[in-house]
């Protein structure tokens, strides 16, 4: 090709006005812009391949225009000569100064712009109008993904002052197609009705039939025909194929009609299971983790989970990085398969790091001692999963991911990443009962105290009659084998006559230490002795009621003299905990069972055992349905004698049910035993509690309604029915009934079991920053005269 043709083609490229003569060669001794405004004259030489003094032909100028417009400064450029002096006259593309989107319900204006900003259009940028086509274009393709068919994306370029534009993109939506039919056709096996009820989308169910899912998206009907295509897999029609599908778009592109052709093929049965490979001499350990045995109709399914329960076998001995995979030997003649299973173990890999971030207050030495994957040590599946499970039961974070990040054949790094949320928690209750009207609570209790994940409890409550505050400090890490320690001091002041039980006032002083040891990763020993002074004073025996003077007489109070006990007790108590969390669990089990026995010499001698449990069982797998099951037992009783009558459980160690720990509905602490007279009015009267009772507690959790799914880890909705009682083995009702005289009818028999109590109701659970905010509804279905009665609590504090 001539100079001169190639010249011609510069130029025609370059949009030149004015071309300059073919030469051979040429030394450039200057170079000049005009036309510039915003792009500096040095970015756009630097833009330039070719400089003052080059000596350049044809070809090489050509590249430089194309380097220019490379550079996406310049909307056109004019290339000039005037003797050995380059002139580029250009036009700079626009700046974008302002960016409207109009019409965009189906996507937000964040999506809009942030997918505008990865093709560098953004405010501020320059306009490239060629890319702003092609987005006009992805995002109606978008909108005809999704059943969109008419809509229409318009893009507006307006000028303004100083080489600016603004760019406004209209939208036109429209409505989604409708799905006026799905066909099935070649399906034998199975009705087309089985398999239409296999899909998400739905043909149009009309006007009445709200829930229908009839809008046509392409995701979902791809998503759709892998469900059917699994189903024909899972039940043996390894053959099964989708061979066509066909989506008919009406004339007015408001329906469409979608016809889906598929090839069953026959039933495959299993003929035999093999392993090709090297199982570490595990193979009757590997034989046993398949799904599939010889005889059974093939299961794509089975085939998946038997690869996956071997992975993880290989992982928990040490071999990260397993390659499982399955070979169907396929038999046509006989509809029969072998299924064939290459296992290659690797190497075994090591752990070199342990990385930890995320946890901006909780020290790294928290995490770390909950970690079972030790640095150094081969890497294990299960270590990894019980060390996600240990974290995630401290209830210090809202979210745990552990990971692994291969760094050379045989060794990996281990990545904690946590979501920290409130450890502490300042618990303020506040109920409101037809019967006690309005009841306050107030405490403060820090779980991961300055990051240490020690526990440090402060908490005050006061209400007309009583005042309680309390101390407590507890080390779950005294010593590296994760023996705990802790202390508490507290004090109580309760004056009975302000709650219209009796004419006494309790003083209790307390101190006490406590300790615990792991018997495993999940069970837990722990001990603990205390001191209790309690004080008994203002004591009006003429208006005590009798439950209190059956106490009274067997240690001979007299009116107007203070009682003092100075007790001491041993408590120990068992405790198991397979949660997957700290806070809103959705799997596993919670057991503690606990004893308290003051020790032989101490002025008051009884026992207390209780026991407890959660059950968390996951109905979804992601446990968004959950179920749990919540049991409380206790009973308490004195043993020996003192003066020859046996000794009791002191009233003010009682048990008592309701509230929103135990049968909500009820106001707290008021089912149970009350308190009786045998010569004044025995209406109304308070609850006093007993020496047993127990709760139950069946919930239903589901997803809370209308919640962002980025909350959903934070709040917990549930409906429930409780049902629980207290009574008091040690009252005497043939007795108190002999020596009754005013208001006898209706005293009920509170010696035994059987005025159960139930409610049911809803639940809101929200652990916020504050602590975990309770909202209760509750309706009682079974309850007595005098009972107080709660419709509505808040409380914000502790969760169960």
């Amino acid at each position: 090709m001539s100079k001169k043709y190639l010249l011609i083609l510069v130029l025609i490229f370059t949009g030149g006005l004015s071309p300059f003569a073919a030469a051979e060669e040429m030394t450039i001794s200057d170079l000049k812009f005009e036309g510039l405004q915003r792009v500096t004259l040095g970015a756009a030489l630097l833009s330039l391949p070719i400089r003052e003094g080059d000596v350049v032909d044809d070809y090489e100028i050509s590249k430089a225009v194309k380097k220019l417009y490379a550079s996406n400064h310049f909307e056109s450029i004019d290339l000039f000569k005037e003797g050995s002096v380059l002139i580029f006259k250009v036009k700079e593309r626009p700046t974008i100064s302002a960016i409207e989107l109009t019409g965009n319900d189906k996507l937000t204006d964040e999506q809009i712009l942030d997918s505008l900003k990865s093709s560098t259009i953004k405010v501020g940028s320059s306009l490239d109008r060629t890319v702003l086509s092609s987005i006009e274009k992805s995002l109606e393709d978008f909108y005809h993904s999704i059943g969109k068919y008419s809509a229409q994306v318009e893009t507006i370029v307006t000028p303004l002052p100083r080489n600016r534009v603004s760019v406004q993109i209209v939208f036109r939506e429209g409505v989604a197609a409708k799905i006026e039919q799905i066909n099935i056709v070649g399906n034998k096996a199975y009705q087309e009705e089985t398999l239409l009820d296999l899909l998400t989308l739905s043909e149009s169910g009309g006007w009445w039939d709200l829930f229908a899912d009839d809008g046509y998206q392409k995701q979902k009907l791809t998503a759709d025909l892998e469900v059917i295509k699994s189903y024909y897999l899972n039940s043996g029609y390894i053959r099964f194929q989708i061979e066509e599908t066909q989506v008919a778009l009406t004339p007015n592109k408001k329906g469409v009609y979608v016809t889906v052709n598929v090839n069953e093929g026959d039933i495959y049965k299993v003929e035999n299971i093999s392993f090709i490979g090297d199982l570490l001499g595990h193979d009757e350990d590997i034989k046993k983790l398949v799904a599939l045995q010889k005889g059974d109709t093939y299961s794509a399914s089975s085939v998946s989970a038997s690869e996956q329960s071997i992975r993880k076998y290989f992982g928990r001995l040490g071999y990260a990085f397993p390659e499982i995979n399955t070979y169907p030997d396929i038999d046509d003649e006989t509809s029969s398969v072998i299924v064939r299973f290459a296992i290659e173990a690797g190497q075994r890999g090591y752990v070199r790091n342990i990385n930890i971030s995320g946890n901006t207050t909780t020290k790294d030495v928290v995490l770390r001692r909950e970690m079972r994957q030790m640095e150094g040590g081969w890497l294990s599946s299960s270590a990894i999963e019980t060390s996600r499970t240990r974290l995630n039961r401290l209830g210090f974070f809202s979210a745990v991911d552990v990971n692994t990040q291969r760094v050379s054949s045989d060794l990996v790094d281990v990545n904690v990443n946590v979501s920290e949320q409130a450890s502490g928690q300042f618990n303020f209750g506040i109920g409101y009962g037809t019967e006690s009207g309005l009841s306050v609570t107030t405490s403060v209790q820090q779980n991961n105290f300055l990051g240490s994940g020690d526990r440090l409890g402060f908490a005050i409550s006061i209400d007309d009659s009583d005042r309680n505050v309390s101390l407590s400090y507890n080390k779950p890490y005294l010593t590296a084998d994760s023996v705990s320690g802790g202390a508490q001091i507290s004090y109580n002041k309760f004056d009975a006559s302000a709650a219209n039980i009796a004419d006494y006032t309790n003083t209790t002083y307390a101190f006490r230490l406590s300790t615990g040891f792991p018997v495993n990763e999940v069970n837990r020993l722990g001990f603990s002795t205390g001191w209790e002074n309690t004080n008994i004073s203002d004591l009006d025996t003429d208006e005590s009621y009798y439950q209190l003077d059956n106490f009274l007489s067997i240690y001979g109070i007299d009116d107007d003299e203070d009682a003092v006990f100075n007790d001491f007790d041993i408590t120990s108590s068992w405790s198991r905990n397979t949660l997957d969390r700290g806070q809103l669990a959705t799997q596993g089990m919670s057991n503690s069972l606990s004893a308290k026995v003051t020790l032989p010499g101490s002025d008051l001698q009884y026992f207390k055992i209780g026991f407890d449990i959660r059950n968390y069982q996951r109905i979804t797998k992601n446990g968004e349905w959950t179920t749990l099951l919540r049991g409380s037992l206790g009973y308490g009783n004195g043993y020996g004698q003192k003066d020859g009558e046996d000794q009791i459980l002191p009233f003010f160690e009682n048990y008592y049910v309701g509230g929103y720990r135990t049968v909500r509905g009820f106001s707290s602490n008021t089912i149970g035993p009350r308190a009786l007279y045998t010569d004044d009015d025995n209406d109304d009267t308070d609850a006093i509690g007993g020496n047993a009772k127990y709760s139950l507690s069946a919930e239903l959790i589901f997803p809370t309604p209308f919640l962002d799914e980025a909350y959903s880890s934070q709040v917990r909705t549930s409906f429930f029915v409780d049902a629980g009682e207290a009574w008091d083995t040690e009252f005497d009702y043939s007795s108190f009934m002999s020596e009754c005289n005013t208001d006898c009818d209706n005293i009920t028999d509170y010696s035994k079991p059987g005025n159960i109590r139930v409610s049911t109701g809803t639940q809101l659970t929200w652990v916020s920053p504050l602590g975990a905010l309770v909202f209760t509804l509750a309706v009682p279905l079974k309850e007595y005269d005098g009972d107080d009665t709660e419709v509505f609590s808040f409380n914000i504090g502790n969760t169960f």
